[in-house]
């Protein structure tokens, strides 16, 4: 095994580690605080910070991962996750809906700190003349994630009913501690850290392209959670009469399986890496996905309709994920790789946000169908910016100002 390969290795196991315990510690806050007697409005609310936190440590993530490098920042992640975790060990009589946003919000933080550090280790890991491996590295991080974010809900569901909400907590407590100390004794700690200090002023991006891929990123992913964070799971519920149990379960398997599709994206494309073409033609197809489905339920078809449209929706939709995940790598700065990631990142969280907001008030006012609607035009949106990306994967070598450096002329280079 490579160095590059053993760092890539241990950094996508640390991720694992956190994105088990992330997906565990929402189903079980979901579940026992809904049998607590918690309204669906105060269980919603308590994951308000962790969106919204998620905006804020991108932006500001990017920076302090220049600064004190990738490594460092996914080692703050995981300590933040433990200590959120402990937060939640405390008497259950103090458990209360403010004290459990802040726990989130400490989660939140964890979270993307996390994905910023992750994702980003892989631009340094991988040599730039090397862009189809870079796509299978990416995708391949970014699908076992959101595999393992489902086995998570899994997981917190069974933890929950074996040892008991505060048995969980310490549980995952435990494994997550462990990880931490594995990174800590065997990760490169310089990974990332950038030779000048960052501004500022270079939290955000001065490149075109990396403006273009966030601005689409932001509509990519508010068209998802529009329908599926809030409006779907109600609907499943209380219109197709589904069980509490069929509904966890079925989202379950469906992020499992989108994170399968995501990791085999790469083949797909063969050898050749995905440019803006991809993620034009990607976004085409999943704009008319979510219209064909609200077309079928407002003609009275049944379960199978909505199913089906879901399954094929989420494989769409791992496609368009994929190529996002590896153009905004393929395109970031060389040095201070973390501030465009970061940058983008920040969008992604504020299009989750959008969608998760949307997703609770287009129900309640006016009904699945104009989630569904919504949807469509929101990956309309992020096909129409994704029109100007670049078509060749060679522009993702173009050097590019590094923030803080004064340009330097062809012949002084």
């Amino acid at each position: 095994m490579t160095p590059a390969l053993r760092q890539y290795a241990l950094v996508t196991g640390c991720y694992w580690a956190f994105t088990l315990t992330d997906g565990a510690l929402r189903m079980l806050v979901v579940l026992h605080f809904h049998q607590l007697g918690y309204s669906p409005l105060q269980v919603a609310l308590l994951f308000l910070f962790y969106e919204f936190f998620g905006i804020v440590t991108n932006l500001v993530g990017g920076w302090l991962a220049a600064r004190i490098g990738l490594n460092a920042t996914q080692h703050l992640g995981l300590g933040l996750q433990i200590l959120a975790l402990a937060m939640l060990l405390v008497d259950p009589a103090l458990l209360s809906v403010p004290w459990v946003m802040a726990a989130q919000a400490l989660s939140g933080i964890a979270k993307d700190l996390n994905k910023m550090s992750a994702k980003s280790s892989i631009k340094l890991l991988v040599p730039g003349d090397q862009q189809g491996r870079l796509f299978r590295w990416v995708a391949l991080l970014t699908g076992s994630k959101n595999a393992l974010k489902g086995a998570g809900f899994f997981l917190g569901a069974a933890l929950l009913a074996g040892l008991g909400f505060r048995g969980a907590v310490g549980a995952m407590l435990a494994g997550l501690a462990l990880a931490l100390l594995i990174g800590l004794l065997l990760l490169d700690r310089g990974l990332g850290k950038t030779a000048f200090k960052p501004k500022f002023r270079d939290l955000f991006s001065t490149s075109a392209v990396i403006n273009r891929l966030a601005a689409a990123r932001f509509f990519l992913f508010g068209a998802r959670d529009v329908w599926f964070v809030v409006a779907l799971p109600v609907f499943l519920q209380t219109e197709l009469h589904w069980s509490f149990t069929a509904v966890g379960a079925f989202l379950a398997i469906w992020i499992i399986g989108y994170g399968g599709v995501q990791a085999a994206a790469p083949r797909l494309f063969g050898r050749r890496a995905p440019d803006g073409g991809s993620a034009r033609a990607a976004a085409l197809v999943l704009a008319a996905l979510p219209a064909a489905i609200a077309l079928g339920l407002g003609r009275g078809a049944d379960a199978a309709v909505l199913v089906g449209g879901l399954l094929a929706f989420g494989v769409v939709f791992a496609v368009n994920s994929a190529i996002h995940s590896y153009l905004i790598v393929a395109h970031a700065r060389a040095e201070g790789v973390s501030l465009d990631v970061g940058f983008y990142y920040m969008a992604n969280a504020g299009g989750r946000l959008l969608g998760t907001v949307l997703s609770g008030w287009l129900y309640q006012v006016a009904g699945f169908g104009a989630c569904l609607w919504t949807a469509t035009a929101l990956v309309a949106a992020a096909g129409v910016l994704s029109l100007r990306l670049p078509r060749s994967g060679a522009a993702a070598q173009r050097r590019r100002r590094v923030p803080g450096k004064p340009r330097t002329s062809a012949a002084s280079s």
